[in-house]
């Protein structure tokens, strides 16, 4: 394997250092880490595995490509930008949140702040799956004990896993079960190209996932940018402290990023 070196420009500004920070804390021991400055994780393409270093500057990211075949390297960069949020505008976000009361002074500080999307969305969903009702740290230990169990997140191999034997409640180990059998069959999809209408149904219509879940799956592995959490209890933290309350239609069309700026604002 040798290693390839590729800049991907972002319209700026471009808030890099919260990217980092959000993923550092969610990264999965045995998957990917955070460290120098730099996200670093193992990937599993089309044509082989290998490995993506993606380091952010003010107008971009410089990515590292070390794959056991050079042609997965189109594919490994536009994971890269979906991850990494690349193709966003930042201009409309800030002309609409930026003059909010509420969160006008969050918009203006970090102008250039990214809704997350994700590398791979059967692995986004495995990650919200099992972050129902538990603490991002939390999430981190099972994650990882599931990396070290099962390998990376393999929709197939986790379609033909037993439910019960995850360390988490059975009736969630069944949900995921079943979001792994349907992507591994072809009936569902997990990127920004689906009909997010109807994946959205259809995950909402698997025992065990509910509203939060679907809807944090939305935000992140369909680039929904329109979405608010309004059960989540880092938002309803955010908003109490600044008192503010959760009518968020005035925030319309950009609800994801008020809930980036409220998580933010909790230095998450």
């Amino acid at each position: 394997m040798g290693v390839e070196t590729v800049w991907i420009p972002a319209a700026e500004p471009f808030d890099g250092e919260s990217l980092l920070g959000f993923l550092g804390a969610r990264a999965v021991e045995g998957l990917e880490e955070v460290t120098g400055g730099s996200y670093r994780r193992s990937v599993s393409l089309n044509n082989g595995a290998g490995a993506v270093s993606v380091r952010p500057e003010a107008s971009g990211v410089q990515v590292e490509l070390d794959l056991a075949d050079p042609g997965d390297a189109d594919e490994a960069l536009a994971r890269v930008g979906r991850l990494f949020a690349l193709d966003a505008d930042p201009a409309p976000v800030v002309e609409v949140l930026g003059s909010d009361a509420l969160l006008g002074p969050l918009v203006r500080a970090r102008p250039g702040l990214r809704v997350p999307g994700a590398f791979d969305g059967f692995e986004l969903a495995v990650r919200a799956v099992v972050g129902q009702q538990v603490s991002v740290a939390g999430a981190r230990t099972v994650l990882g004990r599931l990396v070290r169990e099962h390998g990376a997140f393999d929709a197939q191999a986790l379609s033909e896993a037993d439910p019960f034997a995850f360390p988490f409640p059975g009736a969630r180990g069944a949900a995921l079960v079943e979001v792994a059998r349907l992507v591994a069959g072809g009936e569902l999809r997990l990127d920004p190209d689906t009909d997010a209408a109807e994946t959205r149904a259809r995950l909402l219509a698997v025992p065990g996932i509910g509203p939060w879940t679907v809807s944090y799956i939305a935000m992140r592995a369909l680039a929904d940018r329109d979405v608010f959490l309004d059960g989540d209890v880092g938002v309803r933290r955010a908003l109490a402290a600044l008192g503010g309350d959760a009518d968020a239609d005035r925030w319309r069309p950009w609800r994801s990023y008020a809930v980036m700026h409220l998580w933010r604002s909790l230095g998450g």
